[in-house]
């Protein structure tokens, strides 16, 4: 369960309060933007909220739960500096093909998510550890198309528990959602603590 943004329907997303919430409710990793400015290794004020940095994010969860960061049309120093930061434990993401192309050789053992949206073919996340679906647009034929191709499949962004009921029954290995509580009592899941 992937708490998206955090826990990010309770608290404002991408903050240091919504990815505690979201380990406090048992999610099994958390996913946070990382734009292309200072904002891997400087907090980034918008509008009244703080976003923090990669760096803080990272102190926040290691060893509590995984991360999981999405480039956000990254340049190339963004690129490194991000993969500087990460362990082979986390999951690097991005709808943008080349960074992760750029990611995978440099660290061949980080897990990386292309996200594939409408109307890109599942092929495009060859040499990626999943493809990243969006809710709308998981068939039957394109998880078909990432089995063969050797992926695993990630869903974004999933609030409604049934949904999530029948995306673990197709067998997706990853669930986006900015409810992790609910999500994961849909499936039976209560947080550890």
């Amino acid at each position: 369960m992937i708490a998206h943004r955090g826990a990010s329907y309770d608290r404002p997303e991408n903050t240091l309060p919504a990815f505690e919430l979201a380990v406090e409710m048992g999610a099994d990793y958390v996913e946070l933007d990382v734009h292309d400015d200072l904002s891997v290794t400087h907090p980034r004020p918008h509008r009244g909220v703080v976003y923090p940095s990669l760096d803080a994010v990272l102190e926040l969860c290691r060893g509590r739960v995984g991360v999981m960061v999405e480039l956000k049309r990254p340049r190339l120093d963004t690129v490194e500096r991000a993969l500087e930061r990460l362990t082979d434990e986390d999951v690097l993401l991005c709808f943008q093909r080349p960074p992760l192309v750029f990611a995978r050789r440099r660290r061949p053992g980080l897990r990386t998510v292309q996200h594939v949206g409408f109307p890109v073919r599942v092929r495009r996340a060859a040499g990626a550890w999943a493809a990243g679906l969006r809710n709308d647009r998981v068939t039957g034929r394109r998880l078909a198309a990432a089995q063969r191709l050797g992926l695993e499949t990630t869903v974004y962004t999933v609030n409604d528990e049934s949904r999530v009921r029948e995306l673990d029954a197709l067998g997706v290995a990853g669930v986006f959602t900015d409810r992790p509580d609910r999500a994961l009592a849909a499936l039976g899941r209560r947080p550890a603590g």
